[in-house]
């Protein structure tokens, strides 16, 4: 069965035309053809999908789009300001978080998810966001550092 379902992503308005049992990840990927939210375990386990429904994480291999339906996405493209990096994408970036990149996009914006709605998380509540996401190459220190990083400047929202 298709439907018609309407959200916003990345600030402009979208409709699109599926079976709103469809995962979100396939609607943001195979339709709306944004590549940098990345597929990886298809069982919510690994992260690399993490995109923000309605101001919280959600893993988008296991969300419906249904769920979506008259609400706000923000997927890793729509994170900077034209070439600006956000804080999170620039702190990351920095503290040499970064090797092979594909689990990325799902660390900064499972990242975004936490600081945007709770800047001053404790570091024990930031680890338990981190936990959330498998990193093949870099480790977890670097990706720590580049999280504490970040949520300093957006608590003193310095140069963003």
């Amino acid at each position: 069965m298709v439907e018609k379902i309407s959200f916003s992503i990345n600030g402009q308005p979208r409709e699109v035309e599926v079976d709103p049992e469809m995962m979100l990840i396939d609607v943001i990927r195979e339709v709306l053809s944004l590549t940098g939210t990345k597929h990886g375990c298809d069982n919510a386990t690994c992260g690399t999908c993490t995109v923000i429904l309605n101001g919280k994480a959600v893993k988008s291999c296991n969300t419906p789009v249904k769920k979506a339906s008259n609400g706000t996405l923000l997927t890793i493209e729509g994170l900077a300001k034209g070439k600006e990096l956000h804080p999170i994408q620039k702190s990351i970036a920095e503290s040499g978080a970064i090797q092979c990149g594909f689990c990325t996009p799902g660390i900064v914006m499972e990242l975004y998810g936490l600081l945007e709605s709770k800047p001053e998380a404790s570091e024990t509540e930031i680890n338990n966001a981190l936990n959330k996401h498998l990193c093949r190459c870099t480790g977890y220190e670097p990706i720590q550092d580049g999280a504490l990083m970040a949520q300093k400047i957006i608590i003193n929202r310095k140069n963003y």
